[in-house]
């Protein structure tokens, strides 16, 4: 699809006036409540995204948007325009006759989206066009053969042309979906989930027009591509116009849900793209696009939120928002109250209650130097209060100081679902489940919990299955995965690790239970460490390309390497390699080390090397294989090394941990000693901080997300 952008008249002359003070815009749509539609279809997240978002705008300090300059149009927000289709285009009109070139718009749609029959077949691959659900949509028309009030995905990128058009840079994040089938295997509890699509058959769109519409599919050319967002930029960019950036929650193909956010609120669903985006923003300011792209997909992996997967498109590696200072280090002004300080962080900023900062009294100072501690009393969204630790007094509190994240902590406690029913596979589990627990196979660092309840793993017994007597073995979202192909999409059992039962006892189950668990765990830590250890102060970059494989010649084929979009989750099929490329931009030594964390939950050692200041580091590492195919991650670790240590190996992370032994009174502090937790020793600590009181920046773990499909025949 394209994005149907064009040039206002005069535009040319534009780049030849004097730069204007830059002002930034915003227009945000938030669709909750359809009449025309049953209301078991209606949103609640919708105007809470919109809350969210406006509040942050309007709070956030590095890049100020004005109220005045902020368009809302969410039902549910009280005193706000509804979002119908004239009132969307009305409020792009608007801003269109108010941007100066050199400014900055943010566009949030969120609410339903759903598809019909492409006006324009060639403009779409699959023959459909994408849409965005005003609150008026009415139902499908077949006499002009559309559906009444939508937006479209081409007028969209039409009306966002139209500012580009103007000189303004763009930026839009759509929490919507447009297809898709979520098949749940195992209960989560979160029945006030729902998802932003709508069939199209609510919407009274004749299943046959759909037919014949996906009959004008032509298909992807190659099984590695995927189907291009609905709101692309164009190729070229022309004179005068601004840049663009789209943020999607969900490929077209996929969906994308609201639920609570953060999970210990009870009564206010968001969409969970627009939280978990807005999150990073306000735990990491000043980062660039690509780099908050990467982040939301490790909260997605860590945090088990969501199956789907976000797409990011456009200018990647501008800076959020066009500008700002990059922030590596949590810290906030320290108000006084009457009895505690203040401070404008909240939970979005990854703060909690009990949670403890430094107190600084410049922002320039090292944490070393703290002249004290608070301890987090109460936490909002945006706002949190602190108590002094030790005596201190409200008085002590110079004017100017700071309060710091002292440490990121690592919380390295895993829950297990038990699988839903009381038939005999199930009892046998819960048997199990009562020997680990009691013979303390894992430590004690693991909790088995009801099914439904919050858990990382769950547990389920899939009568549709190849297996219908194994305990298979799924993420915290107790979503199958699916699998595309050419005959459409099928549930991904081989993606799924799982047990079998009729050969096995309580007592044997319970030692091949904790073995995955055990690996399992090992896998999800490493991937915990490396979200807590973003933003530590190295700025390294790292590429990653792919090339194809001769396995006749045992070599990489000529002219195959190309670079990988580290933006987006690449595709690769059977026969491609995975290589990375790093070049030691610091001025001291680095440790490499790569780990292949498969969709199994297999981690697989790749490599590990020191690069000296100025060296580079590339390397094929891995050859995509025919066995299973998922969401899998390739993890790149750097470590600052000293002269004349030896070279940090993290190998033993490939090993059973159950199976590793260490001499006893070993002491492993720091980083690699937080990765022997994360391995599951002796140690049964449920959290530990990520750094220490090491000086200097901190290992830096990057984390790529691949995806293995089929490849052609």
């Amino acid at each position: 699809m394209k994005l149907k952008a064009f040039l206002l008249a005069g535009v040319a002359s534009l780049a030849a006036l004097p730069a204007l003070a830059r002002e930034n815009h915003a227009l945000l749509v938030g669709a909750s409540t359809y009449p025309a539609l049953d209301e078991k279809f209606w949103l609640e997240g919708p105007a809470n995204d919109i809350d969210l978002v406006q509040s942050y705008l309007l709070s956030n300090e590095s890049i100020p948007f004005k109220a005045e300059d902020v368009i809302v149009l969410a039902d549910g927000i009280e005193g706000k325009p509804a979002p119908t289709l004239q009132a969307i285009r009305d409020a792009f009109k608007a801003l269109a006759a108010k941007v100066q070139p050199g400014d900055f718009v943010y566009l949030h749609f969120s609410g339903h989206g759903s598809q019909a029959p492409a006006k324009d077949p060639d403009s779409e691959l699959d023959g459909l066009d994408e849409l965005f659900l005003p609150v008026d949509i009415g139902p499908w028309n077949d006499t002009v053969g559309e559906v009444e009030n939508a937006l479209v995905d081409d007028e969209i990128g039409e009306l966002i042309g139209m500012l580009r058009a103007r000189g303004v840079d763009v930026w839009a994040v759509f929490d919507s979906c447009h297809s898709g089938t979520v098949t749940r295997a195992a209960p989560t509890g979160e029945d006030e989930e729902k998802m932003r699509k709508l069939d199209p058959s609510a919407l009274g769109v004749p299943q046959a027009a759909i037919v014949d519409a996906e009959g004008t599919s032509r298909g992807l050319e190659d099984p590695r591509d995927r189907a291009h967002a609905p709101v692309t930029e164009p190729e070229e960019r022309r004179e005068g116009e601004g840049a663009f950036v789209a943020f999607f929650a969900a490929q077209t193909n996929e969906t994308t849900p609201e639920k609570l956010m953060p999970r210990s609120t009870k009564d206010r669903l968001q969409g969970v793209f627009t939280y978990t985006v807005f999150e990073t923003l306000a735990e990491r300011p000043g980062i660039t696009y690509r780099q908050l792209g990467q982040e939301v997909l490790r909260k997605y992996a860590v945090k088990n939120l969501a199956r789907s997967t976000p797409l990011f498109e456009g200018d990647l590696d501008g800076v959020v928002f066009g500008s700002g200072e990059t922030a590596d280090v949590r810290q906030w002004p320290a108000e006084k109250g009457e009895t505690k300080l203040r401070l404008k962080a909240g939970t979005l900023h990854g703060l909690a209650q009990g949670e403890r900062l430094a107190l600084l009294a410049s922002p320039a100072d090292s944490t070393d130097d703290a002249i004290g501690y608070v301890t987090i009393d109460t936490a909002s969204t945006f706002g949190a209060t602190a108590v002094l630790e030790d005596g201190k007094t409200l008085e002590e509190v110079p004017r100017g100081a700071f309060l710091r994240k002292v440490d990121a902590g690592v919380d390295l406690r895993l829950r297990v679902a038990l699988p839903e029913g009381e038939g005999p596979v199930q009892q046998k589990m819960a048997m199990a489940a009562q020997l680990i627990g009691e013979r303390q196979l894992l430590g004690g660092r693991f909790t088995f919990v009801a099914a439904g309840e919050e858990a990382d793993i769950r547990l389920a017994v899939i009568p549709e299955s190849p297996d219908p007597e194994a305990i298979w073995i799924l993420d915290g979202t107790g979503v199958l995965p699916v699998l595309e192909s050419d005959s459409g999409p099928t549930l991904n059992f081989e993606a799924v690790p799982r047990v079998t039962t009729p050969d096995k006892g309580a007592e044997a189950l319970a030692g091949v239970m904790a073995e995955q668990f055990a690996h399992i765990g090992k896998a999800l830590n490493v991937l915990r460490i490396g979200a807590a250890s973003a933003g530590n102060g190295l700025d390294v970059p790292v590429e990653l390309h792919r090339a194809r494989f001769d396995l006749d010649a045992g070599a990489i084929v000529e002219g195959s390497r190309a670079p990988m979009d580290t933006g987006n989750v690449p595709r690769l099929i059977p026969g491609d390699t995975v290589g990375v490329r790093v070049e030691n931009t610091t001025d001291a030594p680095l440790d490499i080390n790569v780990l292949y964390v498969g969709a199994d939950y297999s981690i697989t050692f790749m490599d590990r090397q020191r690069m000296q200041p100025g060296g580079i580091y590339n390397e094929d590492l891995s050859l995509i294989s025919d066995e299973s195919f998922g969401r899998d991650r390739l993890v790149v670790i750097l470590s600052p090394a000293a002269e004349g240590t030896d070279v940090e190996d993290l190998s033993f992370l490939e090993q059973d941990p159950l199976m590793r032994t260490r001499d006893v009174g070993t002491a492993m502090g720091g980083f690699k000693g937080l990765l022997d937790e994360a391995g599951f020793g002796q140690k049964t600590r449920a959290a530990l901080p990520l750094g220490g009181k090491k000086k200097g920046p901190e290992p830096m773990i990057l984390q790529f997300e691949i995806d293995t499909v089929p490849g052609e025949g």
